[in-house]
């Protein structure tokens, strides 16, 4: 699933869900200013805003030489029209595009800027899926739902599918909860962008945005309270249009339904792949651009977008090429499509991964964590975001995670797992959304209200560890521009050492209104900051080996 928590959607839940424009209208809770559209890079003491210093780190590094590093996107696929990243999109060489045929002989045909691993023939794609533990459910209940503990012949086999179905029943209760409070939602707004449309004279397919409510006159309660929603709405993310906010709730009800009643012959019919079965048989696509590549085209910008250019936004990272790989839909990621993606990076130059997903339940945990250990194998650096279930990791684990199936290892040298703050340093600093856990989350990063390119010429504001993640990946890929010797091991080590620990800045434990301690939320205790980062680079010998 992809992580990241859009403040739009967020509202769905603030109050009482009322239908009555009126009394919703009282209910609403005053939104709060937003920070600056580029908050994220700016530096606490120069600009106020807890960022990542990245200004102030570019100034170190005018006039010198970089070196271009590889940074895969294992997520929803990108716009590679997207004027801020078409010319940093990895290109594979030796590959002609077009023509049919593996020219490389990597096993992917036309594979020119990454591969699709939920492609399937004529162009399709299983971009809309269910949950992990709903396709588990669904697999194992006619094995066990009639059993015990005492009846059941594979203990081990019982024991995981009594923690499917607790898994399941929560998330039916919660999907059913929430597609009903979402609908409603819809019906508000779409109640109320009516009553708009009709004041600003546009047609019913005309958009409107947060400008445009001010040319708004009228004076009748329905009017202004219209306009007060819409007003709160736009403050939460200021670049949408009435359209995006439909588009983003209906996606949402989207993924309810797909839990509650899920296709769950998508995969077979589209893909044309058993998830459950590894083999060496090729399958997906070259197609990496569908309805649903928002996600992954902000994911990239922020790691590498064309800095300079005027247009959209800057990325942290000056000389990337981003790979891009499709393997994470609406719904749960597939073990399956997680490691070969991996391995796919990892074969084609990918010098960091970034994976801005996670979920519930890994039926093939082994095969990620084979996948995990190529990578480290190979020197690729994992950037991880760790979820937004405001919950503590390290009592409930995501996947995947560095926890090894085998027992191996519990803490990959190779994988950065990364928390979402915000831009100031009171008690709102970490996202009230964020994940978190001492042993298991490594760091925090700028992930509450951060914007970045969006598809079709479009740019998008939203929360999540899905954005902290990118943002820290692209302070690696700086990091080893301009530093080309350092191994995977250290680019962690000196972004963990560049978060100081914020020992004594007392914030509100995600999700609750519990004071805690910021440095107990991760294993630094800080913030990634690019100033600091660049400074320890400068003063360490690398080990990467040529």
């Amino acid at each position: 699933m992809n992580i990241c928590k859009n403040p739009i959607l967020a509202f769905a839940f603030c109050g009482s869900m009322l239908l009555s424009v009126n009394t919703y209208a009282q209910t609403m809770p005053v939104a709060a200013p937003a920070p600056p559209k580029n908050w994220h890079v700016m530096d606490l003491a120069a600009d106020g805003q807890f960022g990542i210093s990245l200004n102030k780190a570019y100034q170190v590094l005018k006039g010198k030489k970089s070196k271009t590093v590889v940074v895969a996107t294992i997520d929803s696929g990108i716009d590679t029209a997207q004027a801020d990243l078409k010319p940093i999109l990895w290109v594979n060489t030796q590959e002609k595009a077009g023509n049919g045929k593996d020219d490389d002989g990597n096993g992917y045909i036309d594979d020119v800027h990454g591969w699709n691993f939920l492609g399937g023939p004529g162009g399709k794609c299983d971009f809309t899926e269910t949950t992990e533990e709903v396709r588990e459910f669904n697999r194992l209940k006619g094995k066990y739902l009639q059993l015990t503990e005492a009846t059941a012949p594979d203990k081990k086999e019982f024991a995981y599918w009594q923690t499917v179905k607790v898994t399941y029943d929560s998330t039916i209760a919660q999907s059913s909860r929430q597609s009903l409070q979402y609908g409603q939602m819809m019906n508000v707004l779409m109640g109320t962008s009516g009553y708009i449309k009709r004041e600003l004279k546009l047609p019913a397919n005309g958009t409107f945005k947060m400008a445009d409510l001010d040319k708004i006159k009228g004076t009748n309660d329905t009017l202004v309270q219209s306009k007060g929603v819409w007003s709160y709405i736009f403050a939460e993310e200021p670049n949408s249009s009435n359209a995006d906010v439909l588009k983003d709730l209906g996606e949402a009800l989207t993924k309810f339904n797909n839990d509650i009643n899920p296709d769950l012959e998508a995969r077979a019919r589209i893909v044309q792949d058993d998830p459950n079965v590894w083999d060496s048989k090729p399958y997906g696509s070259n197609l990496i651009k569908f309805d649903d590549a928002s996600h992954g085209t902000g994911v990239a910008g922020l790691i590498g977008a064309v800095r300079g250019n005027k247009y959209g936004i800057d990325g942290v990272a000056d000389n990337v090429r981003i790979m891009a790989i499709k393997a994470v839909p609406n719904g749960d990621e597939y073990d399956k499509d997680i490691a070969k993606a991996i391995r796919y990076a990892v074969d084609n130059g990918a010098k960091i991964i970034n994976m801005s997903f996670g979920k519930k339940l890994s039926p093939h945990k082994k095969w990620v964590d084979d996948a995990f250990k190529y990578a480290a194998e190979k020197d690729v650096l994992l950037v991880q975001a760790a979820g937004n279930d405001h919950q503590d990791v390290d009592a409930k684990p995501t996947y995947p995670n560095d926890t090894f199936e085998d027992g191996s290892g519990t803490d990959a040298a190779n994988l950065i797992c990364v928390g979402a703050s915000s831009n100031k340093k009171d008690e709102t600093l970490p996202g009230d959304f964020s994940n978190y856990g001492k042993n298991n989350v490594d760091v925090f990063a700028p992930g509450v209200k951060v914007t970045s390119v969006d598809k079709d010429a479009e740019f998008n504001t939203a929360d999540g560890t899905s954005f902290a993640s990118p943002i820290t990946a692209g302070v690696a890929a700086l990091l080893l521009e301009y530093y080309p010797n350092l191994s995977a091991r250290q680019l962690k080590q000196i972004i963990m050492q560049s978060a100081k620990p914020l020992t004594g800045v007392m914030v509100k434990k995600p999700g609750t209104d519990e004071r805690v301690d910021f440095a107990t939320l991760s294993k630094t205790g800080g913030i990634v900051n690019a100033y600091e980062a660049l400074q320890i680079a400068a003063k360490t010998k690398g080990e990467r080996k040529k």
